[in-house]
């Protein structure tokens, strides 16, 4: 080694990736040389054989000057005697094979993020730190480049690695910025669809290769590397849809969500091979499709990017990317430009209880539990085989809050759908005794995610007003869509799981024996308007065994075809936002598997085609009808007819408007008897239409009705002092409303 103005422990430190400050070292410097104000140029360039400063003065003239190889694994260095203040340059760099690169010099550059940025973080409050760590495209001193940065708080040292660099770890080694644990550079000349990496070393001298936890774009599996993505802005054109959003208010509307799993919906055959609809194919096809059955929203499982299909995008490793199975971030957004334009808003499966363990992504980050709990107790998921976030850590809720406004601001998300919240709420979830750690108080409450749910919504409630966010939370915790400051975790929705599983249990009865669980079809009301609850039948209830939903139904084929009529149409009665998961609206028979496309070819059968028409007709008067969304969530906007007409399996209700006058009848029939002669209490006086009749033969039923409408008679009956005569169809459900003309 010649002799250097850098130390020998400094040049070593560079060499081998130890330096936890290489600017320090490298780039330009003011040095005492002999006692003389001298600039030094540092470069570590491993695959040159020469290089040079380049200089260019403001008379024009270029200047190059070589640099003194002072280590020969390539620490390079240039001394200028005569100036005192450092100096715009370039470096030129020859090597061993002949090759010369000419390029502006990263470690000329100072940091990009502030020290406000940093303390924000810190703190878990910089909402919008996705535009500060990751990779950005940024013009500094009229230079392009970009700017890489992560959190890393535990590693010795981190270095960007990429297409553009060789994948060399020791071509860009970042600084970390004070003791925020963030590690910066700037790399000027690259940009748009770079790979890279962020390699870390280790406090014990491990290497691992990671991908961007903040990356908005990754390759497509199973390859893992992060894309430099800096494409121009996308040109929305939904100004309108986002400025009523804001206004308004989804609870007192009609929500009815068509559940889509992207990769299994539709699926093209392209030389002989199946692939999945690509963002902008479904753009053209899923948009029609969803507006002509008159749903409000669509649901989309996870799009962030994950490595493992059969996950369903449930196991996420990039956050803050779309998956690129189905295109680019610009292909998605024309996807919900598209949904906006037909007034159909779109819903978002985001999972921030756990994620994978896979080597590339978020788990043992940076050598240490960065992102998880160290504790496997609280740290594990056992059942999933997963990592779970460690919420107390500032910086990690300030992570997961980003992301999701994120997809909001980016993306134009019009709600959020939280995965697994029971396994968040509670230390104990599907776990034995001694596997768990009780909370301070000594109970079983995870105050930390307690405590980073309530923020979450404030913060989207904030931030996007009109944004619906849903708790998937099965379980009886009180307040999860009460107002935060009222110990509530302040959500819009809350998934009415144990609804879900008493109707199914009881329409997968035989009718015959259906009596004896008639409590099934009541009891949810006892708890209705407890919450704010969401009706779903969603992919969970298709998969691993339990079979798709026609097929639970018991009896012949018209039978089961009435059964999925009548509960369908006793869903869209009960009180709550509804949510149906694709293939059940026409009468998927096999289970949904996530490598095949649901069986199209059934909509050739006229049974299959007749139950669409009858959701698509549910969901129109359910958009068309005050009565049926306005007042979901107290007695007011519900009153039961008779709810205890056990042995004949009838049950009978009335929704109401928030005028309440605007009243529609209900009246199902759990079994296949035709009931002659029935008489029902109503409100009002006055002739009353069948709405919608699902044995009408229109929809596959058997033509059992009332000739479309039927007149009150002053005789009381059910507390009321008129009342109906009429006849009930099989397996069937009446809509009924008093024609006010």
């Amino acid at each position: 080694m010649t002799h250097s103005t850098a130390s020998t422990e400094d040049i070593y430190k560079i060499i081998y990736t130890e330096h936890h400050d290489p600017y320090a070292v490298l780039g330009i410097h003011e040095v005492k040389y002999r006692g003389e104000q001298c600039i030094a140029v540092r470069a570590f360039m491993p695959l040159a054989r020469h290089a040079f400063v380049i200089r260019e003065f403001d008379d024009g003239r270029i200047e190059d000057y070589p640099m003194q190889r002072v280590h020969e694994d390539g620490f390079f260095e240039c001394l200028f005697k005569d100036e005192e203040t450092t100096f715009p340059y370039k470096l030129r760099r020859e090597t061993f094979d002949g090759a010369v690169h000419l390029f502006y010099d990263s470690y000329a550059f100072h940091p990009q993020l502030t020290d406000y940025d940093l303390h924000l973080f810190g703190e878990g409050n910089h909402y919008r730190i996705y535009d500060k760590l990751g990779a950005h495209y940024r013009v500094v001193h009229g230079i392009g480049g970009v700017e890489f940065a992560v959190w890393a708080p535990n590693a010795r040292s981190v270095s960007v690695i990429g297409s553009f660099n060789g994948w060399d770890r020791r071509r860009h080694a970042m600084r970390v910025l004070g003791s925020s644990g963030v590690w910066e550079i700037f790399i000027p000349g690259i940009g748009e669809g770079e790979l890279y990496k962020f390699e870390i070393k280790t406090r014990d001298g491990h290497i691992l290769a990671k991908t961007d936890p903040f990356a908005t774009s990754m390759e497509k599996r199973p390859r893992t590397a992060s894309v430099v993505h800096a494409p121009p802005p996308f040109g929305w054109n939904d100004d309108e849809w986002l400025e009523n959003r804001q206004t308004y208010n989804p609870l007192h509307e009609a929500v009815s969500i068509y559940e889509i799993h992207i990769g299994s919906w539709r699926k093209k055959e392209e030389n002989g091979v199946e692939r999945s609809l690509t963002y902008r194919e479904l753009a053209d096809e899923l948009v029609p499709y969803v507006s002509e059955q008159g749903y409000t929203h669509v649901e989309f499982l996870p799009l962030m990017e994950h490595p493992f299909d059969g996950s369903w995008g449930y196991q996420v490793s990039g956050y803050y990317a779309p998956t690129s199975r189905y295109g680019s971030p610009e292909d998605l957004m024309h996807l919900i430009d598209r949904l906006h334009a037909e007034n159909i808003g779109v819903i978002l499966d985001w999972v921030p209880a756990h994620f994978p363990k896979d080597s590339h992504a978020l788990g043992w980050f940076d050598g240490s539990h960065v992102f998880e709990h160290a504790d496997p107790r609280k740290g594990e998921h056992m059942d999933w085989g997963t990592l779970i976030f460690n919420f107390g850590r500032n910086e990690v809720r300030n992570f997961l809050i980003a992301n999701a406004l994120f997809w909001i601001e980016r993306f134009h998300i019009d709600g959020l759908r939280i995965d697994a919240v029971a396994s968040m709420l509670y230390l104990d979830y599907s776990r034995e005794d001694g596997q768990w750690i009780p909370n301070e108080h000594g109970g079983r409450e995870n105050l930390e995610a307690i405590s980073f749910l309530q923020q979450l919504n404030w913060a989207v409630h904030s931030y996007a007003p009109g944004v619906l966010v849903m708790a998937e939370e099965s379980t009886s915790f009180t307040g999860v869509t009460h107002p935060a400051d009222n110990n509530g975790l302040g959500f819009d929705l809350k998934w009415n799981m144990g609804w879900m599983n008493d109707t199914l249990e009881y329409i997968e009865i035989d009718p015959i024996f259906r009596k004896y669980g008639h409590n099934n079809l009541t009891f949810s009301l006892l708890y209705a308007f407890t919450e704010r609850f969401l009706l779903p039948i969603s992919h969970d209830e298709v998969v691993h065994g339990k079979k798709s939903l026609i097929s639970k139904m018991p009896g012949d084929y018209w039978q089961k075809f009435a059964n999925v009529r009548l509960f369908f149409g006793y869903k869209f009665g009960h009180p709550g936002k509804k949510l149906l998961f694709m293939g059940q609206e026409f009468g998927q028979w096999t289970e949904w598997n996530h490598d095949t496309q649901l069986d199209w070819v059934l909509l050739d059968f006229d049974a299959h085609r007749q139950l669409l028409t009858w959701v698509r007709d549910l969901n129109l008067l359910y958009r068309r009808e005050p009565a049926l969304y306005e007042d979901d969530f107290s007695w007011e906007g519900f009153q039961w007819i008779d709810h205890q007409d056990a042995d004949r399996c009838l049950l009978s209700f009335e929704r109401i408007a928030a005028d309440r006058t605007n009243r529609l009848v209900f009246l199902c029939n759990f079994t296949p008897t035709v009931h002659e002669r029935y008489r029902l209490g109503v409100t009002e006086a006055g002739t009353y239409r069948e709405l919608l009749n699902s044995d009408s033969d229109y929809y596959g039923g058997s033509g059992v009705g009332n000739y479309g409408q039927v007149a009150t008679e002053a005789v009381p009956l059910h507390s009321r002092e008129h009342s109906l005569l009429l006849t009930v169809p099989p397996l069937g459900v009446l809509i009924l409303k008093r024609d006010r003309e």
